[in-house]
């Protein structure tokens, strides 16, 4: 990954064993914004973002033009939460985990919202930092879209007919911490032997092609307002995928897409 080097105080990178820690950034408030050309994560290696532990929202656009392919662990310091923006798309291997303290918001929007502007990933010369919290995401109509794959096991095969469904504590998953938000909002997301879990939390998928999702602050995370969109676009959910907000009390799985397809067996 390369920092491009649009931010007043810049992202830097350094090699530790396999994991690349991402440290600098433009931190304003409890806001800390990072910015990078390309963000990619091989099979094995990890990313760790070595934020303080005031910072509440890590902001991290890519702005060069390919697709992030993450097939390894991301992680971050303290509670904050994690925001992801790659226009050209996002792919989550098998092998995809998150180990953070907050929420986990992963997106192609063109720009993430403010009370006052924009921080944008297709106009990064003119970059918004401030202290404020992000109330919405804004689609243009050409953003990419979020491919999660896995291996289709997240859960145990019930004993009987009328045995309950037991998810699979063993199962590789992309994940987040108990009453904690994981949110996949792009044009188009696909789901093949996913396995999505946020125990009690919020699950989100939104497919829109065109228009502006409120974001909004919640005891579980965010929530979100669709109102604004004005296309929305396909989610396809197959080879067994799991989508789990259970627990106690249980959470909330919610799908916003024009045609949502669950197949094969996919819960």
């Amino acid at each position: 990954m390369t920092p491009d080097l649009t931010l007043p105080n810049n992202s830097t990178t350094t090699l530790d064993g396999n994991t690349r820690i991402i440290e600098g950034g433009t931190q304003v408030g409890n806001n800390l914004f990072h910015s990078f050309q390309d963000f990619s994560i091989l099979t094995g290696t990890s990313v760790h973002f070595k934020n303080g532990l005031d910072v509440q929202n890590i902001i991290t656009r890519i702005t060069g033009g390919s697709v992030s392919n993450i097939d390894g662990l991301i992680s971050a310091n303290g509670t904050a939460n994690l925001f992801l923006i790659n226009p050209s798309g996002i792919v989550f291997g098998p092998n995809a985990r998150l180990d953070i303290g907050g929420s986990f918001l992963a997106t192609t929007a063109d720009a993430i919202e403010f009370p006052n502007g924009s921080f944008s990933a297709t106009n990064p010369q003119a970059p918004l930092l401030t202290i404020d919290i992000p109330i919405g995401l804004r689609f243009n109509g050409n953003s990419g879209s979020i491919t999660v794959e896995g291996a289709g096991q997240g859960l145990i095969a019930p004993s009987s007919l009328f045995s309950p469904t037991i998810p699979n504590n063993n199962s590789l998953h992309l994940s987040v911490n108990e009453k904690q938000t994981l949110a996949l909002l792009a044009d188009k997301i696909t789901l093949e032997g996913a396995n999505l879990a946020s125990q009690s939390g919020n699950i989100e998928l939104g497919s829109i092609n065109s228009g502006f999702i409120n974001l909004i602050p919640a005891s579980n995370g965010w929530s979100f307002n669709y109102e604004g969109v004005s296309h929305f676009d396909d989610i396809n959910i197959s080879k067994q995928s799991l989508i789990n907000a259970s627990g106690n009390p249980g959470g909330l799985v919610q799908a916003h897409g024009a045609n949502i397809d669950l197949q094969d067996g996919s819960i």
